[in-house]
This record gives C-alpha cells, structure tokens and sequence, in this order.
C-alpha cells in the first residue's frame, strides 16, 4: 500500500546532500513540506525553488540539532505551517575524518548527539504524535557503518548502530498502531560528508539515492539498504568474527 502523495513531511537536515533531494523529490510528489536545518541561507533558498518549480509549500525552520530544547517549538510551529504530519525523515548527520590514530572526545561527542541524540530529540514527539492518530511514517537515515565497529570510526559507527536499534525499538512499539517506522542504511552517496570517509565504491547521487529512500517509503519497506547491493556488503560485514574483523583496514 503506497502513502498519500498529498500529504505533509518534515525532514530534518534538508539544506544539502540527501536530505535535499529527498526535499525536491516529495515536492515533486505533491508533500507540503517543513525542512530543518542550520544553514539558513541554503534552506531558504531551496525552499524557494520548490515553491517556483512544484508549486507546493515549503517552509524553511532554522536549527541546530545539539539544541534539543529547541525541538517542542519547532515541531509545534511546523504543525501549525503545515497541518498534520503524515512523513518524518531525520537525515542529520556529521562525520570527521576517518583517522585511526586520532582520539577527540568533543569530535566524538559531536557526532552521537547529532546522530543519535538528536534523532531521538525529534522522532520521539514525532511518534507520541503518530501513535494518537494511529497513522504516519518516520524515516531515519543511518549507514552501512552501523553494522560493525569500525577501526577509524567508533564514534560514527556507534552513532548508527544505535540509530538503527532506537529506530527498530520503536518499529516494534508503533507497529500496533498503524505508524511506519523505516531504517535507511545508506552505502556511499556523493555528499560532503564523503570527503571524510574512505571511498572504497562508487558512490551514487544524492538523487539516485532519494528516488531509492522514496521507493522504500511507498512500499512501507522497514529496513532497506540504499542501494541494495550493500545488503549482501552489509551481511557479510555482520557475520565476520571479531579475530578476522579487526585485522581488516576498515
């Protein structure tokens, strides 16, 4: 069963790279959209390009994930702009460079409370909104990274796998009540962020990526890899024993 293409979506880290062309991508599908992030200028910016090219509304909030505090109010505003939320995708996200010498406790701090923290900020209210309707769909996007403890990037790579276990635990929570709840885990896309990981395959578009995010959403898919030839990577990955696993420069 496929979601109404007329609805209302809130994407968390929309001004650039994948949450971006997911923005163009339910503009193009008819969603009223809410788009969040900290750059407001490039926020603006594509909001006002899908009024111009998709006819559609876009509003652009203004936001640093690290101020939870923050989250109430601009959920509230959003519902307000927008009426009811029917899709949530939480595509904030920070990486440092991949460097296995190197031990940073702000950097790694950084990067749990924007991967993690500030997901759960988010798609909590979202849900306890959700569940009182007994309808909506909640996306987040983690990675490939989050299948295993990776050398270069602790970190990171516990910042996904806890995204990716907070967003199953609610799966199992809002299923009940007809909400959706959706794990990305994304392989390599051509993005800022990718400048500080290892390329070790070709990487795919934002686009190419938001038209496979899309596909998962119509189809209410709960965990998908994007694109899906990193499932058998992603496999593979989990089931290498640790004595191996830690031998590989990954």
């Amino acid at each position: 069963m496929q979601i109404n293409s007329q609805g209302a979506a809130l994407i968390v880290g929309a001004s650039s790279g994948v949450g971006a062309a997911l923005a163009r991508r339910l503009a193009r599908e008819g969603y009223a959209l809410g788009l969040v992030a900290r750059r407001i200028d490039r926020l603006q910016a594509l909001c006002d390009e899908i009024s111009t090219s998709y006819y559609t509304r876009a509003f652009a909030y203004q936001h640093d994930v690290v101020n939870t505090a923050e989250v109430p109010g601009l959920l509230g505003k959003a519902i307000t702009d927008l009426g009811e939320l029917d899709l949530f995708i939480y595509c904030a996200g920070v990486l440092f460079p991949n460097d296995p010498t190197a031990y940073d406790a702000h950097e790694d701090q950084l990067i749990l409370h924007v991967n993690l923290i500030g997901a759960a900020a988010w798609i909590t209210p979202v849900a306890r909104q959700f569940q009182q309707k007994y309808a909506g769909h909640i996306v987040g996007i983690g990675s490939i990274a989050g299948d295993r403890g990776r050398r270069g990037m602790p970190a990171y790579t516990a910042s996904k796998a806890g995204l990716h276990t907070y967003l199953e635990g609610m799966r199992n929570r809002l299923w009940r009540d007809g909400v959706t709840v959706t794990t990305i885990k994304l392989g390599q896309v051509e993005t800022d962020m990718l400048k500080n990981a290892d390329r070790r395959r070709k990487p795919i578009s934002p686009e190419q990526a938001a038209d496979l995010i899309w596909n998962a959403i119509q189809q209410r898919r709960q965990t998908v890899y994007v694109p899906s030839w990193w499932r058998m990577v992603g496999l593979a990955i989990q089931h290498l024993p640790s004595f191996i696993f830690r031998r590989l420069n990954i």
